[in-house]
């Protein structure tokens, strides 16, 4: 007759799956009263063969004891790599307002802060500098008047974090852009928008173009 397999090579792809399935660290005691019929010792001896499957195999991960539990975590000579990929998933989290900020860059650059400001309606200058951290907006020019304001466009970067090979294949406009906030009172303007001006981005916009509406801070 055959003789059983040990206990720990049982369990040992569950210990596996669950190590897998977990960005914290798992104490013996606890995968053993997920995986049940087994107690610490065992998942112990099934953590121990896996570490020395990953040595044999040269994986780019190994299992750790930290914190009073074992983790799966990538080898310290690949941390440097992953830390960028990580930082670049960090980056691809912008917030609604960021990506109305850079929804209006994209389509209206070379544009004007204040252009920007007055589509949203709201101030844009902390938005900006946090876009131009992620290097999705760069400084493009001056514009040509008094005080010579900075003109904003999109990056490289830009185009790569949306999968773009151009500004060519970004979608219609109407399916990014906020309608305009047109100001109220007595200081609207009726009638068809106005010509933008100079230096303020491609096509025309009431807001952009017209009177700007009154500058609100965004909420945090």
């Amino acid at each position: 007759m055959s003789e059983e397999p040990k206990p720990e090579l049982i369990i040992k792809p569950k210990v596996e799956a669950l190590l897998f399935a977990t960005d914290r660290p798992v104490a013996a005691t606890k995968l053993a009263q997920i995986i049940g019929d087994t107690d610490a010792r065992v998942v112990k001896k099934a953590i121990e063969l896996l570490r020395r499957e990953y040595d044999e195999q040269g994986r780019a991960f190994q299992i750790e004891e930290i914190a009073e539990g074992f983790q799966v975590l990538t080898r310290p000579e690949f941390r440097e790599c992953v830390t960028k990929l990580r930082r670049s998933a960090v980056e691809s989290r912008l917030s609604q307002a960021a990506l109305e900020t850079l929804a209006i860059i994209a389509y209206r650059q070379p544009v004007l802060r204040v252009h920007v400001e007055g589509i949203r309606g709201v101030q844009a200058g902390e938005l900006l500098r946090g876009l131009m951290e992620k290097n999705l907006v760069k400084i493009v020019g001056r514009e040509n008047v008094v005080g010579r304001p900075i003109l904003y466009g999109t990056t490289r970067r830009f185009l790569e974090h949306f999968g773009l090979k151009s500004l060519k294949d970004l979608p219609k406009m109407e399916e990014v852009l906020p309608a305009p906030r047109r100001p109220a009172g007595p200081m609207a303007k009726e009638g068809p928008p106005q010509s933008a001006e100079p230096g303020a981005g491609t096509g025309t916009d009431a807001a952009a173009a017209g009177q700007p509406a009154p500058v609100q801070k965004d909420e945090k």
